[in-house]
């Protein structure tokens, strides 16, 4: 009893670790894209002042599209694996 209890812990607890672990993962990657996206288009902002609005304008919408399909194909994968994990 006391022997073989361990192990089922460890063999139940090791999806959630997994899960856990790839959602840190994920969490820090898009932390990490957020900040650079962030200083990207600060960066570009301030470069472009003189142009005109609309150019700032279509690059901000161009970095918060690219964004979205970013976090969708990471959240896309992040449950793939899961569900590949846990099945």
């Amino acid at each position: 009893m006391c022997c073989g209890t361990p192990v089922v812990v460890v063999a139940a607890a090791a999806p959630v670790v997994v899960v856990v672990v790839i959602i840190v993962v994920v969490a820090v990657v898009v932390v990490v894209f957020v900040v650079v996206v962030v200083v990207v288009v600060v960066v570009v902002v301030v470069v472009v002042v003189e142009a005109a609005p609309v150019v700032v304008v279509v690059v901000v919408v161009v970095v918060v599209v690219v964004f979205i399909v970013v976090v969708v194909v990471v959240v896309a994968m992040v449950v793939a694996v899961v569900a590949v994990t846990v099945t």
